[in-house]
């Protein structure tokens, strides 16, 4: 077996994370790298920083995975007298390539959201909020039965019959069409003025929205009437099975601060460690997560009808007003755990590395990868307040003071 080359590798994870699920405001994909360069060695990391680089060149990496973005901004320099033209400049220097993949990872099936439901114990998950599923055309055609299935291979062949792992799918039956060819017409059946009839065969056939113009036209490049017969009819559109955040099911419920342990036990120690709102002892079974900053998620939260929702990066005000409606609202739900940035993707890693490996060897070439060993969660320490503080003492107002 083999290297696969760096463009094999953006294939493989390409497929696994497609970039045109990322937010529009992102930056995903290759940032540098010779596509030609081959690849043996694979370093996974959540943080494209200077110490994740040294672990790179150190390891004599090919390549390096992030999920955050190096360049989530536009840049007018990548010189090396700035921060980030450095790393950039030791990448090209040591021929190590670098790729992202940061919110088309988090909505993917077996990404970021699915990997920390994973890990925390979660079954049964489904989007949190899912993402709407392809739009579809049906493309319905009559065909003399003789040709029906030349017409099923040409419209296979231009993205059409494509559900899920399954490809060339169709539908036909059979009738009877009819119709009368004027003097200026060319009927690759019947005669001009006269009426003819024909056993046909109805095919249909789904494919994407996006290949309509394409599918048509090998339609009609296949078909042998020079008129054909055909609808494109819009299908309903439905939630995706990928989106953001999962929600699943605890396989045996338990009490809120017997939860939050369980997931600071999951995840990587951090500075931060685990914190929740909600009463240590309220019960907790249906739980919702959102890898990374989830607090813009609280009304899908609400939605699911979850007992707990983990997520990092929880602002102190909308935390606030989330607990303070439940409470006016006569509920104890959602309970709220809030982890560590780096710790709530850190699970991704490990996932994403197994799976390139896997795919590299279904291709028939081979990659080494790794998971960085390296934190790089930017905060190093945390002093603990007593276990019951005392409130502050109120004093008098200076004599005078209103």
């Amino acid at each position: 077996m083999t290297a696969p080359s760096l463009a094999d590798v953006v294939r493989l994870l390409e497929r696994r994370y497609p970039p045109g699920t990322a937010e529009s405001w992102d930056a995903v994909g290759l940032v540098t790298g010779d596509p030609e360069q081959p690849v043996r060695r694979v370093l996974f990391a959540v943080d494209p920083v200077a110490v994740v680089v040294d672990e790179a060149v150190g390891w004599d990496a090919d390549l390096v995975v992030t999920h955050h973005p190096l360049l989530l901004r536009p840049v007018h320099s990548i010189a090396a007298t700035t921060f980030k033209g450095a790393l950039l400049h030791r990448l090209v220097r040591s021929g190590t390539a670098l790729y992202t993949a940061h919110t088309n990872a988090d909505a993917a099936a077996g990404g970021v959201n699915d990997a920390l439901a994973e890990a925390l114990g979660l079954v049964g998950t489904d989007p949190l909020d899912p993402a709407p599923a392809e739009p579809l055309d049906k493309h319905v055609v009559f065909v003399p039965v003789a040709e029906a299935e030349r017409l099923v291979d040409a419209l296979a062949a231009a993205g059409a019959g494509a559900i899920g792992e399954y490809t060339r799918c169709a539908w036909t039956s059979t009738g009877e069409g009819t119709f009368t060819p004027s003097d200026a017409a060319s009927p690759a059946i019947g005669s001009a003025g006269q009426a003819s009839r024909v056993v046909e065969a109805r095919v249909e056939m789904v494919a994407p929205r996006r290949l309509r113009a394409a599918v048509v036209a090998a339609m009609r490049g296949a078909h042998p009437y020079e008129e054909p017969a055909f609808d494109v009819l819009e299908l309903a559109s439905w939630p995706g099975a990928t989106g953001t955040g999962r929600v699943g099911t605890l396989r045996a419920p338990t009490t809120l601060r017997e939860f939050a342990a369980a997931v600071a036990a999951a995840l990587p120690a951090t500075a931060q460690g685990v914190r929740f709102a909600g009463d240590p002892d309220g019960r907790v079974e249906r739980v919702a997560v959102v890898g990374g900053s989830g607090d813009s998620f609280f009304d899908a939260v609400r939605a699911a009808g979850v007992d707990a929702y983990v997520t990092a990066d929880l602002r102190h005000h909308p935390t606030s007003e989330l607990r303070e409606r439940a409470e006016h609202e006569g509920s104890s739900a959602p309970y709220l755990v809030d982890v560590a940035h780096f710790a709530s993707e850190w699970p991704w890693l490990a996932l994403a590395a197994r799976t390139l490996a896997q795919d590299a060897a279904a291709a028939g070439t081979t990659v080494e990868t790794r998971v960085s060993t390296v934190s790089t969660d930017p905060w190093t320490g945390r002093v603990a307040s007593p276990e019951a503080p005392e409130a502050p003492a109120f004093r008098e107002p200076p004599e005078g003071h209103p």
